[in-house]
């Protein structure tokens, strides 16, 4: 098998058109959601909504994956919250400020940004594989997880774990020759660019919306959101 040329398609035209398939996707559930608007405020406010948007960031970005107790969320499903947490910083270390893939960005943009040590995104990619796994185990065992996981949950997790997996042996030339770690990861990359706007990994997109909503609403009427 000839795995230059299907590296060569996996990085060019398949690349290309799960980039457009994603823009396209995405755009398209973004659009749906605009339309929807925004019913008009007929209370009058007690507090400020700048206020309660930026608490409601505040705590959804810093506070709830690393301090969880905040909430008493360790109450319910403690690794959740953890687990979760360690995946969506190493998801951010690897995807956005690892070398490779900004310049991978950087060709899609325009321009690029600084990056962190290859060591740090290296364990950082390590994190985020080993937060997976226990995530899984968690989902697994769960008594109450276990009842609403449904088939796309795991498509979702295995689509989100094989980039991770392939990404980091590929780094570490493991048990494969190179231009196959590297196509299996293109692979892994296009099809998840494509499921994205599909399944339920396009939350990312609406969360910025449930955040500045929630965080509005509870301003106004001057509670923690």
């Amino acid at each position: 098998m000839d795995w230059t040329s299907i590296l060569q398609f996996l990085r060019g035209p398949f690349f290309k058109f799960s980039i457009l398939f994603f823009a396209a996707g995405m755009a398209y559930r973004l659009i749906r959601v605009l339309l929807l608007g925004w019913s008009r405020d007929k209370v009058p406010s007690r507090g400020s909504k700048a206020a309660g948007v930026a608490k409601s960031y505040l705590k959804g970005i810093i506070v709830l994956p690393f301090i969880p107790w905040v909430k008493r969320t360790f109450r319910g499903n403690a690794m959740t919250y953890i687990g979760g947490g360690l995946f969506h910083l190493a998801l951010l270390a690897v995807v956005v400020f690892s070398t490779p893939h900004m310049l991978v960005w950087k060709s899609l943009l325009g321009f690029g940004w600084p990056t962190l040590p290859f060591p740090v995104t290296d364990w950082m990619a390590a994190v985020g594989i080993v937060a997976l796994v226990i995530l899984l185990i968690n989902r697994m065992t769960h008594p109450v997880l276990k009842l609403i996981t449904k088939f796309p949950i795991w498509i979702n997790w295995a689509l989100v774990f094989l980039p991770f997996v392939t990404g980091y042996m590929m780094t570490h030339h493991l048990w494969l020759r190179y231009e196959v770690l590297y196509s299996l990861h293109m692979l892994t990359v296009d099809v998840l660019l494509i499921w994205i706007p599909l399944g339920r990994i396009s939350h990312f997109l609406f969360y910025f919306f449930s955040r500045t909503i929630h965080g509005a609403q509870a301003g106004k009427r001057a509670v923690n959101p």
